[in-house]
C-alpha cells in the first residue's frame, strides 16, 4: 500500500511497479491525498495494473472513485475513507486499523490536519475546514497516530504560541519540535488527543482563542486565525 504525498511521477509509478513485481508482491493501490502536488492530476494512464484511489475526478489517472465513509481492505489493513473538503474540494482523508493489532490507528491528512496547524482554505470555507477538524478527524479515538501531508510543525507551533502564549502544551511542544528538528528526527506522526491541546484549529471551541480572534463563534474563529496565518511572519527564535 502506498499513501501518495507528491511529487509523485509516472517514472516513479513504474519504479514502483518494478520494484513491487521483483519481489512477487505484485501491484499496490495507491490512496490520492494531495491532488495539486502530484504528476497524478493530469490526464494520463496508469499501467500494469496499479490501481489508484483517490476522491477527486481531477486526478487523471485515478481508478477509482472512494466517497465519504467508502471503505477499502489492504491485506490485513481496513481504511475508512473519510471526506474532507476545503484544502481542495475533493480531499480524502484516510483512517486506517488493524483488527486484532495492538498498534493504534492511524489517519493520513493529507492538507487538511498538520501537526499544529491546518490547510489553506483554497476550495472551501471555515465551516468545512470546521467540520473536517471538529467532526470528522476529531471524532476518532484520541490515541490515533496522524500522518499530515507536510511537517510545518515549528512554524505552526511559532503561530499557536501567537494565539495563546500562557499554553503550556504548546510550548513544550515547540521545544520538543526544535530539539528533534535538530537531531534530523520527524516530529510526525502526532496524536489526535495532543492535537486537541495545542493545535489552535482543533480549539477554536476553547476561551483562549477565541479571545485571541475577538469572536464567541467557533467557525467564525476559524476563519479569523486562518486569515490571520496566512499573513503571519514567522519569529526566527
Amino acid at each position: 500500500m502506498v499513501f501518495g504525498r507528491g511529487p509523485l511521477s509516472l517514472r516513479s509509478l513504474a519504479a514502483l511497479g518494478a520494484a513491487c513485481a521483483s519481489r512477487g508482491l505484485g501491484s499496490p493501490p495507491l490512496l490520492g491525498i494531495l491532488l495539486h502536488h502530484t504528476d497524478l492530476r493530469k490526464s494520463v494512464t496508469v499501467e500494469q495494473g496499479l490501481k489508484v484511489y483517490g476522491g477527486d475526478d481531477r486526478i487523471g489517472a485515478l481508478t477509482d472513485k472512494v466517497t465519504h465513509l467508502s471503505t477499502l481492505q489492504v491485506g490485513s489493513l481496513n481504511i475508512k475513507c473519510l471526506s474532507t473538503p476545503c484544502h481542495t474540494s475533493g480531499h480524502i482523508c484516510y483512517f486506517v486499523t488493524k483488527p486484532g493489532g495492538s498498534e493504534p490507528p492511524a489517519v493520513f491528512t493529507g492538507d487538511t490536519l498538520f501537526v499544529a496547524g491546518c490547510g489553506k482554505f483554497f476550495e472551501g470555507t471555515a465551516d468545512e475546514m470546521y467540520k473536517a477538524l471538529l467532526q470528522v478527524l476529531g471524532r476518532l479515538p484520541p490515541d490515533t497516530r496522524v500522518y499530515c501531508g507536510h511537517e510545518y510543525t515549528i512554524n505552526n507551533l511559532k503561530f499557536a504560541r501567537h494565539v495563546e502564549p500562557s499554553n503550556k502544551a504548546i510550548q513544550e511542544k515547540l521545544a520538543w519540535a526544535k530539539e528533534k528538528y535538530a537531531n534530523g528526527e520527524p516530529t510526525v506522526p502526532s496524536t489526535l488527543a495532543e492535537e486537541f491541546t495545542y493545535n489552535p484549529f482543533m480549539r477554536v471551541r476553547e476561551k483562549t482563542v477565541q479571545q485571541h480572534a475577538g469572536e464567541i463563534d467557533p467557525v467564525t474563529t476559524m476563519r479569523v486565525i486562518r486569515r490571520e496565518k496566512d499573513q503571519f511572519k514567522v519569529p526566527r527564535d
